[in-house]
């Protein structure tokens, strides 16, 4: 099988990864956004680009003992990290591509991709396969709790393997998840976030 460049990048980075969060700051300000997006205690969810599933611990968090994640990454060592760190028998943890999940159409309430959008090559792939995913009625987030700018910086001083990984204007995006069938709720960017939001359009 052919080495996938961005995938051994974030394998070698993911025991380090943590480190380089302020890890209490990173749970309130989740757990706030997560509120704002009016997440469901019964919902599944999905978790594109887990990485060490700090998304995944805080969705868990407001999740009741019915609501499931599903946490997908293409870095084998970010997934075990996060398995080590998040041993939660409501999350099943997958090695996967966002644009070939094995999930089953319309099985997942919500598609969350937290700080991953700028990392796919082929964007408009990913929105399609998340609307497959999703029930009619259903939401994904494209989500960064920094400015745009700032997300783009970190990448161009970054690896070889993301260095070129560039996250669009918030319309972009949007065109994106229009273009794959959503109806876009929101499309906002600032100093402080970026967020798009799209429902994936059918009768609940």
């Amino acid at each position: 099988m052919t080495a996938n460049p961005k995938a051994e990048y974030f394998d070698g980075i993911a025991e380090r990864w943590d480190g380089w969060e302020d890890l209490p700051a990173l749970a309130r300000r989740l757990d706030e956004g997560l509120a704002a997006l009016g997440l469901q205690p019964d919902e599944t969810v999905l978790d594109v680009g887990c990485g060490t599933g700090n998304l995944t611990r805080a969705l868990l968090a407001r999740l009741s003992p019915a609501g499931r994640v599903f946490a997908v990454d293409i870095s084998p060592r970010m997934i075990e990290v996060a398995r080590r760190k998040v041993p939660d028998p409501r999350v099943a943890w997958r090695t996967e591509d966002a644009r070939r999940l094995s999930l089953a159409g319309a099985s997942c309430d919500r598609a969350i991709c937290f700080s991953v959008w700028p990392h796919f090559d082929d964007p408009a792939a990913v929105a399609a396969e998340l609307g497959r995913v999703l029930r009619p009625g259903g939401t994904l987030h494209v989500w960064h709790l920094i400015a745009r700018e700032r997300v783009n910086a970190i990448h161009a001083g970054a690896g070889a393997a993301v260095r070129g990984d560039v996250l669009p204007p918030a319309p972009e995006t949007a065109a994106v998840l229009a273009a794959a069938g959503f109806r876009v709720a929101t499309a906002t960017e600032s100093e402080t976030g970026y967020l798009v939001t799209g429902v994936k359009r059918g009768e609940p």
